[in-house]
This record gives C-alpha cells, sequence and structure tokens, in this order.
C-alpha cells in the first residue's frame, strides 16, 4: 500500500503550553476554510511557514510541551516498493473532512455506481468505516466522470476523466460537488466527488402562471450532458459551476416562467409541448427550432425536455379542468359515435355500390367469353379449310419441286457435257496455236538472222565504196548541189526567194514587212515561215 512518509526534524519547534483551541462546530468557527475541519471542503493553501501538528494534519493543534514537524511541503508518498522507515522518519497521517472521508467510504463500499453521492449531513455518516490514514488517498473514477484535484502546494487544479485511479498527494484534496436534488430543486442537497459527464436526465418541477392568472404546476425532465474539451488545459471549465443542475434547473425553469407568462391557460393547455421546447431551445437564425441548448461557462448541453405532467395549483382551477376534460371527452365520444355512424353508412353504401358494380362486370365478362366462343369457333372453321387449302397447295408445291429438282439435275448434266467438249476444243486450239506460234517463232527468226546478214553486207559495201571514194571526194560531191543552185540564182540576178507549198500557208502582210525590213507589230504573234 501506499503510504504518506515525514522526516523527522533534527532540533524539533517547542509547542507553546497553551495552544488555541477550536471550535467543535462550524457555526462557531471564524477562521478561514483552510482552519478549520468542519468547514465546507474548499480549503485555501496555507502558508509555508504554518507549523504543523506532531504526527497528524496542520488543522488539530499539537499537546502542550510536544514539538512541531516540518511543513508537508516535506511530506512524500512511497508507493510500488517494500519500505523500511528509518530513525528520522515516520508515518504521516492525512486528515479529511468528514463529508469526503464518507464519500470515499461509499466508494469503497462499492454504492457509488447507483448513486454517486450522499445526502448533505453535518457530520460523518453512521456506520461508515475509518480508513488508515497513513496510506495514501485513492479514488477510482468511474466510467464518464471526471475528478477534480486541489494540489496546495502548486496552487494549482487538475482535472482527471474516468476509469482512472486517482492517488491524493500530501497537499492535494478532491474537490467536493455539492448539487441540488429533489422535486423541486433544492441547493446543497447531494454531494459527490466525481462529475458525472452524461448522457442522463434530471426532473423538476416548476410553479408557473397564465396571462389569465391560472397557476400550473409542471413536472420536467431534461436530458443533458457535457462537452467534453479535447484540450486537456481546458478540463476546468467543467468544474466552473459549483452546482449545475440548480444552474442549469433554474435558468430553464425562468424561461418557461416568462413564456408562459404570455399566453392564457387555453393557448397553453393546447400548444403546451410547442410552447415549452420554444421557451427552452429557442429559434435559429432562419426561425427554425433548435435542438439543444449550451451553457458556455461549463459546457452543459440540454438536449430534450420532456413534460411528464401538468397540474393545476389551485383546487377550483383542477375542478374545472377536470369538468373540461370529462366535457371534451363526451364530445369527443359524441363525434367519434357519429363518425363511426357515418363510417358505417358510407361503407354499406360502398358496399352495395361495389356489389352492383360486380354484378355488371360478370354480365360484361359473361357477353365478352360468349363473344370470345364464337370467335374461337369461327377461328376453328377457318384454320379447318385453311389446313386443307394448305394441304392442297403444299402438295402441288411438292410436285412442282421435284420436278424443278429434276429440271436443275437434267441442266447440270448438259452443263457438265457443254463443259467437258469446251474444254476439249480449247486443249486442240491450244495445241495448235502453240504449233503456230512455234513456226511463226521460226520463221521470224529466219527473217531475222537473213535481215542481219543482208544489213552486214550493205554495210561493208559501203565502206568499201566510201573507202574507194575518199572523204573529199564525198564532201564535193554533196557540196555540189547547193553550189550549183546558188550560181543559178546569182545567174538570175535575184536578192531573196521564197519557196512554199500548199500545206504550208504564206501570211503575206508578215511576210512584206520582213522583205522591207520592218520590225513585226508588238500585239502580232504569228509565225513567220523562213526565207531563203
Amino acid at each position: 500500500y501506499p503510504i504518506y512518509l515525514l522526516p523527522v526534524p533534527p532540533n524539533p519547534i517547542p509547542v507553546p503550553p497553551n495552544p488555541p483551541s477550536y471550535p467543535s462546530t462550524a457555526s462557531q468557527c471564524s477562521r478561514t476554510p483552510s482552519q478549520c475541519s468542519q468547514c465546507p471542503p474548499t480549503p485555501l493553501p496555507l502558508p509555508p511557514s504554518t507549523p504543523l501538528r506532531p504526527s497528524q494534519s496542520p488543522r488539530r493543534p499539537a499537546r502542550p510541551g510536544g514539538t512541531l514537524r516540518w511543513p508537508w511541503a516535506q511530506v512524500r508518498v512511497v508507493t510500488g516498493q517494500t519500505y523500511l522507515l528509518t530513525e528520522a522518519e515516520e508515518l504521516w497521517e492525512k486528515e479529511l473532512p468528514p463529508a469526503v472521508e464518507a464519500l470515499l467510504a461509499e466508494a469503497r463500499a462499492g454504492t457509488h455506481a447507483a448513486d454517486p453521492g450522499l445526502r448533505s449531513c453535518p457530520g460523518p455518516a453512521a456506520g461508515v468505516p475509518r480508513r488508515d490514514r497513513t496510506r495514501a488517498v485513492t479514488y477510482q473514477v468511474p466510467h464518464n466522470a471526471a475528478v477534480q484535484v486541489y494540489d496546495y502546494r502548486e496552487r494549482r487544479a487538475r482535472v482527471l476523466l474516468g476509469p482512472e485511479l486517482v492517488m491524493l498527494g500530501p497537499g492535494e484534496e478532491l474537490t467536493v460537488l455539492s448539487l441540488s436534488a429533489g422535486r423541486p430543486k433544492r441547493p446543497h442537497a447531494r454531494r459527490s466527488l466525481c462529475l458525472r459527464l452524461g448522457p442522463d436526465f434530471c426532473t423538476d418541477i416548476v410553479t408557473i402562471e397564465t396571462a389569465d392568472h391560472a397557476r400550473l404546476q409542471l413536472q420536467l425532465a431534461y436530458n443533458w450532458h457535457f462537452e467534453v474539451p479535447e484540450d486537456p488545459k481546458a478540463l476546468g471549465r467543467l468544474f466552473s459551476v459549483p452546482d449545475f443542475v440548480g444552474d442549469a434547473c433554474k435558468a430553464l425553469a425562468s424561461r418557461v416562467r416568462g413564456a408562459v407568462a404570455a399566453v392564457t391557460f387555453d393557448d397553453f393547455h393546447k400548444n403546451s409541448n410547442r410552447l415549452i421546447c420554444s421557451a427552452v431551445f429557442g429559434f435559429d437564425e432562419g426561425g427554425r427550432l433548435r435542438q439543444q441548448v449550451r451553457f458556455a461557462p461549463n459546457g452543459l448541453v440540454v438536449t430534450s425536455v420532456d413534460i411528464q405532467s401538468v397540474e393545476p395549483v389551485d383546487q377550483r382551477t383542477r375542478d374545472a379542468l377536470q369538468r373540461s376534460v370529462q366535457l371534451a371527452i363526451e364530445i369527443a365520444t359524441n363525434s367519434q359515435e357519429a363518425a363511426a355512424r357515418h363510417e358505417a353508412e358510407r361503407l354499406a353504401q360502398e358496399a352495395r355500390g361495389r356489389l352492383e358494380r360486380q354484378r355488371l362486370l360478370d354480365q360484361a365478362e359473361a357477353e365478352r367469353a360468349r363473344r370470345e366462343l364464337l370467335e374461337l369457333e369461327a377461328l376453328s372453321a377457318a384454320v379447318e379449310s385453311a389446313g386443307a387449302a394448305r394441304a392442297e397447295a403444299q402438295a402441288r408445291a411438292e410436285a412442282a419441286r421435284i420436278e424443278g429438282e429434276a429440271a436443275i439435275l437434267q441442266a447440270k448434266l448438259k452443263a457438265e457435257a457443254i463443259a467437258i467438249e469446251t474444254e476439249a476444243e480449247l486443249s486442240r486450239l491450244e495445241r495448235t496455236q502453240a504449233q503456230e506460234v512455234r513456226a511463226q517463232r521460226a520463221r521470224a527468226e529466219a527473217e531475222a538472222a537473213r535481215a542481219q546478214a543482208l544489213a552486214d553486207v550493205e554495210a561493208s559495201r559501203v565502206r568499201e565504196v566510201a573507202a574507194a571514194l575518199g572523204p573529199e571526194t564525198i564532201r564535193d560531191i554533196a557540196r555540189a548541189g547547193p553550189e550549183l543552185q546558188v550560181k543559178l540564182l546569182q545567174g538570175l540576178g535575184l536578192q531573196s526567194t521564197l519557196i512554199t507549198d500548199g500545206t504550208a500557208p504564206l501570211n503575206l502582210f508578215a511576210t512584206a514587212r520582213g522583205l522591207l525590213g520592218l520590225a513585226p507589230p508588238p500585239e502580232s504573234s504569228a509565225p513567220q515561215s523562213p526565207a531563203l
């Protein structure tokens, strides 16, 4: 078990012989909560120089003539090991307020799961076993719950979320929640060490008064839960409101009273649910009813409200309401009876109408069946005659098909005979033409050889004649004709001459210009005949 150890100082501080006395009840106490065990369990931290009693907590004085130990800043917790006290150490007892002791005893007994908290009482509960004060104080935080631990040494608080095992240090205390309870809610009616995060519900009784001074008593149930922030440093806001139940119930009750005070009893009786929901949740910017209401200081969210009962406070109003309810029940009963009679008559008329309609439908169905019978008989006769005609037509078609197949077979045989004759004739013609081609090729080759021989002979003759005459003689023979013509023209005295025939037409206009030595016109593109 973890224990608290306190070092023993080498030089004890003497205690005055007449120590101050402490009051026995909280009503006689004039000290701060940090100096009295009967005060509410939210003590302020002691200054570091405050002396302690000799092996007890700092809330009790030491006996006359005793010694004072060091401040609890020197106390330490030993856990997880076997430890033997030295000559300079002793076990230190940690005292807790009676309410915290009772709550811890209840938690150790395992009853906090069903009802986490005790009824308010001035002292410790009867029958609660006392704990060993030298052992470290531990508390099992339930699931979906939170516990706040305040450290007086560091002057700061920490919040732990369950399930978690909390072990208090020498200078740490558990924060006790003092919540409202009962119907209607009474403040400080229940105390608890853990804060349930929900979802859960609480019930409250609210007295309202309508615009026509009708006083009613409403029993409302609110479903709520806490929005747990993701930042661990922001978890302290869960404990920012000491009595979140009473605060929320008072705020919602004031909203309901303000909304009901503006309407009459009849309007409230007809629209109580809508009126209370709109008063609790309000409307958004678009005019739609909100789904929840959120308390920003501690993150409490109310998700729904249930109207469990509505009862008048005044007996006369209650009797009048009872009479009006009975009258409304009678009116509703009469209207239901009239509606039932009307509905029965309507159903009877509908049944007679359906019966008559069914009779007409049956007659029409019978006529339709008779018509279909006649159509089937006519169709059967038509099928019979069509079958005979079809059989005769099929027989004729089969005969025609057989004749056609025979004619086709005969034509195929004739075609095969013609093909055989044609192939034989083609074979004969191919052989004949091949022989003619070979004969013509032989003649052509012989003729070509003869022509080549003649050409060779003529070429050799020409070469021999040319060699015999010589090149100068041949040149003179070639020039003799043109020179003779030139001499004849010179003898005739002609300056120019034009020789043409009927196949080449002559442009006399262009010729005249050429004879005169004039240039042809630019636009003229006619060709000129050669002149000699």
